[in-house]
């Protein structure tokens, strides 16, 4: 499945190294996935600040990527793209997503961001 998310997102200071560790793999595996840091930074209460990343691909390459970078570079990761089942219309685009230290989720984020334009904000956060 064809997909894209702007919600995902490596610890702060790791961002290109991350990303450029990402497209690499993906191209060594022969996967169809390509991600690119687009300069916005998150600050959350209980997990620190991350660099978010856009992607386009296979969404089960991305979080599966996105783990194996975690535990590389023994760093924090955001795996976003997950919706809530009931159909709101809402003002705002709504996103969710985990926070993951290697295998674990130790955290939920909400996203929310105006429907034209404008940067992806955390409106509530989580400890797991």
């Amino acid at each position: 499945m064809k997909m894209n998310s702007e919600t995902f997102g490596v610890e702060s200071g790791h961002g290109q190294e991350t990303v450029d560790w990402l497209n690499q793999e993906a191209k060594n595996d022969g996967l169809k996935f390509e991600a690119r840091l687009y300069g916005q930074q998150v600050t959350t209460q209980n997990f620190g600040s991350f660099e978010l990343f856009s992607w386009m691909g296979d969404v089960q390459v991305a979080r599966k990527l996105l783990v194996k970078a975690s535990k590389r570079f023994k760093i924090k990761v955001i795996e976003g793209g997950y919706k809530t089942k009931e159909k709101i219309f809402k003002i705002s685009k709504q996103d969710y997503a985990m926070v993951r230290k290697g295998d674990r989720i130790i955290g939920h984020l909400e996203f929310s961001a105006p429907r034209f334009g404008g940067n992806w904000q955390v409106t509530n956060e989580e400890l797991r």
